[in-house]
């Protein structure tokens, strides 16, 4: 038989090296971390980044994992199984939060909502599964907008649309918003999708820690923020709570 293929295993190596790390690598950690020679370890991040595999920080020259890496990883990974092992999560985060909670994933450009879990009171409410969200404009679409750069572009190629005057329409100002949910780790919206109303998400990682869906909770403005409008920390606490057992159950980050 053959032997393997030096190379492969060597982008094999970058790859579970980029998946594993808390933010970018730069060319120096990568090559010293698995004993490479930079000029080896520039050929084939360049190769990665060609195929879309890893992406490099146009300020930091830093990489990290690449959104055709994200899409091709997650492609084991269907809605009804993300949508099964999120459910043991779902009810109790809605139980403690006291707010409805709903799992989101990319499906056409928009926010597929696989599961929900009613708001535990008596008011009604009417089931949100199936529903397609505006990625700019909720607290899930951000997570996954977050870790999409693919998905990220065609949102601004499209001029997003401004549900309310407080909707993120701006590249600019999106552009930052996504990086400050990649730095804290889940994205909260107040009144951009819907007059009154808020969330607060945070991502479901799949194997390798690759971002494959959202969980958050939704609900009025005065119970889900704070007096002067700052999203409850207690209700962040839960959802990323939430979100690391998920991840947990799909084989992802223990982050």
């Amino acid at each position: 038989m053959p032997g393997s293929v030096q190379s492969i295993e060597r982008a094999a190596a970058i790859l579970r090296l980029l998946a594993n790390s808390s933010g970018r690598l730069g060319i120096g950690e990568i090559s010293r971390s698995l004993d490479l020679a930079k000029g080896t370890t520039h050929g084939i991040l360049r190769t990665l980044q060609a195929v879309g595999f890893i992406e490099q920080d146009d300020v930091s020259g830093k990489y990290q994992l690449g959104a055709a890496l994200l899409h091709l990883g997650t492609s084991y990974l269907d809605v009804n199984e993300l949508r099964s092992r999120s459910i043991n999560w779902a009810d109790p985060l809605a139980a403690r939060s006291g707010e409805a909670v709903r799992i989101g994933t990319i499906l056409d450009g928009k926010v597929l909502v696989v599961h929900h879990v009613f708001r535990p009171d008596d008011t009604f409410q009417t089931l949100d599964v199936g529903s397609l969200l505006p990625l700019h404009a909720c607290a899930m679409g951000k997570v996954l907008l977050a870790y999409d750069a693919a998905a990220t572009r065609v949102v601004l190629q499209a001029e997003p649309e401004p549900f309310t005057r407080r909707t993120i329409v701006r590249s600019d100002q999106l552009v930052r918003a996504l990086g400050q949910v990649r730095e804290q780790g889940w994205a909260a919206e107040v009144e951009e999708m819907t007059p009154g109303e808020a969330g607060i998400a945070a991502p479901i990682r799949g194997y390798g820690g690759l971002v494959v869906g959202a969980i958050g909770v939704s609900g009025l403005v005065e119970r889900l923020c704070d007096s002067k409008g700052r999203p409850n920390q207690t209700l962040v606490s839960y959802v990323r709570e939430a979100a690391r057992a998920v991840s947990r159950d799909l084989g992802g980050s223990r982050r």
